[in-house]
């Protein structure tokens, strides 16, 4: 049995994926990995292992997406502002999930961070941790734990640079772990045939 965390967690889905398909004719997070899983429903899963409640940002008309985030157990959010950036689709699942104690933010493009790494992120975060980061090899990745605390901040996020300024200008409780996964993501057929 996992780790069940008090914190809430935000997969953002809301991308519109253009590195891997120019022509926007496939969402990359419905693309299916070598073993079939989608993308995002992998990344769903991992975050459920570990938090009780995932509220999944999609971008209005990604119908086919929602669904299958609401069959992996995710609470789907339509972020109609979503085309301003992560900021802004990071704003939307927050809000949605305002009674939280703290949020787990993942991206839906991460299908391989090891949920002992999300179990690391939730323990640091319910004991107290304000803002806690996985490091790989010295690079931070994802998720990102944000306390309680940081609401007001997270509720007024905008554009593409998603939590970055939050984690710049505060202190973040660094998890140096052994997981690649938290650096890979799929933004190319050539990601997706090595995850």
């Amino acid at each position: 049995m996992a780790y069940a965390s008090l914190a809430t967690g935000v997969l953002l889905a809301a991308g519109l994926g253009s590195r891997f398909d120019p022509d926007g004719m496939h969402n990359k997070l419905l693309a299916r990995m070598r073993d079939g899983t989608p993308v995002a429903h992998e990344a769903a899963h991992r975050l459920l292992a570990v938090v009780p409640r995932v509220v999944a940002v999609v971008r209005p008309g990604s119908d086919a997406l929602a669904r299958l985030l609401n069959d992996a157990g995710c609470e789907v959010v339509f972020a109609p502002a979503a085309e301003r950036g992560m900021g802004a689709s990071l704003a939307a699942g927050i809000e949605a999930s305002d009674d939280a104690e703290g949020w787990i933010v993942a991206l839906a493009d991460m299908p391989r961070i090891a949920v002992t790494t999300i179990e690391a992120l939730a323990r640091a975060l319910d004991g107290g941790a304000s803002l806690v980061a996985p490091f790989y090899e010295g690079q931070r990745g994802h998720p990102v734990g944000f306390g309680g605390e940081h609401r007001d901040a997270l509720l007024k996020l905008d554009g593409d640079a998603g939590a970055r300024s939050l984690l710049i200008s505060q202190r973040v409780t660094r998890l140096d772990v052994d997981d690649p996964g938290i650096l890979r993501d799929v933004d190319t057929q050539e990601d997706l045939r090595n995850v």
